[in-house]
């Protein structure tokens, strides 16, 4: 049987949407969203740990052309940036988005009105880039924007750091997971990310995403309509772990995984101050990551070009 895209589609027609923003109210506030489960009172304006309270904030949306192939295609991603972050990375490109908190209030009509330009300026799709932490006001979004024509897929841009419970909530809804693997060591994520149990919350947020929408599913242009891709970025000195988290995709995932192997780490942010990751990745280094991809037999994918 054909599946239909995007499944949200299938979510409004049949009725279902309400239920579900309901559903997805009741983990926001005591908050229980992402795997720091803080419990704070957001619909009171109390912020999580993440920093967000009730209203969302967006950095920026618009159309994207710097991502995978089949996210960007030829027309752009229509990505919409959320201010803040459920993780602390201490060497974070995007910092003054996920950390300091640059950005704009807007409502969850406004943020429907965002999907609705984007698609109308052309977007393949509606990318949802750090969005965990608003998934209540997404779907409450997505419904309106899907009731007034919204027709593109949903890509969930995330960190990988989630929970079962709030993806379920995306569970026909998101057809497109763009997700990370970090690390494999948490001693690592908390040092860097202040992140515990980052390994098995990310490991079970990766199964749980793949049981939901599959190997990658392309169009006849090469755009992406369906399926799972893994971001692993390289960090210097081997923090990455990237044998062990690409031996982990090809036997627990699908030798079939879409892999981004990621080579543009540079020390942002606080990363001066921690002497493991105060510089760039080597050339031994990428070429040793590729060497570990090409070992393993994951074939789908794209690999960064090593700059230097």
């Amino acid at each position: 049987m054909d599946i239909p895209y995007p499944s949200y589609r299938v979510l409004l027609e049949k009725g279902l949407f309400e239920e579900r923003i309901e559903n997805a109210r009741r983990f926001f506030s005591p908050c229980i969203l992402c795997p720091r489960r803080c419990g704070a009172k957001r619909s009171e304006g109390e912020r999580g740990i993440c920093r967000a309270a009730d209203d969302i904030y967006v950095a920026s949306h618009n159309l994207h052309f710097g991502e995978e192939p089949p996210i960007s295609g030829y027309r752009g991603s229509g990505t919409i940036f959320f201010t803040w972050c459920n993780l602390r990375c201490v060497y974070c490109q995007n910092y003054p988005i996920s950390q300091l908190g640059i950005g704009k209030k807007v409502s969850i009509e406004e943020l429907a009105r965002y999907m609705l330009d984007l698609q109308k300026r052309g977007a393949h799709n509606i990318n949802l880039v750090t969005p965990t932490h608003y998934i209540f006001q997404i779907i409450s979004a997505i419904y309106i924007a899907a009731k007034n024509g919204l027709t593109i897929p949903i890509v969930w841009n995330t960190s990988g750091y989630e929970v079962k419970d709030g993806l379920t909530l995306l569970s026909g809804i998101v057809d497109i997971y763009l997700t990370d693997i970090r690390y494999f060591d948490n001693s690592y994520a908390v040092k860097y990310s202040l992140a515990p149990n980052y390994k098995e919350y990310v490991i079970d947020a990766a199964k749980f995403m793949y049981k939901q929408v599959g190997d990658l599913i392309l169009d006849d242009e090469g755009i992406a309509k369906r399926g799972l891709i893994i971001r692993h970025l390289i960090l210097p000195n081997n923090i990455s772990s990237t044998k062990e988290v690409l031996e982990f995709i090809y036997n627990e995932i699908s030798p079939y995984t879409y892999i981004s192997l990621m080579s543009q780490y540079f020390p942002a942010y606080k990363a001066l101050e921690f002497p493991k990751i105060d510089r760039k990745i080597t050339k031994e280094e990428f070429e040793e990551a590729v060497s570990y991809l090409k070992e393993i037999g994951l074939e789908n994918g794209w690999i960064q070009e090593w700059e230097g």
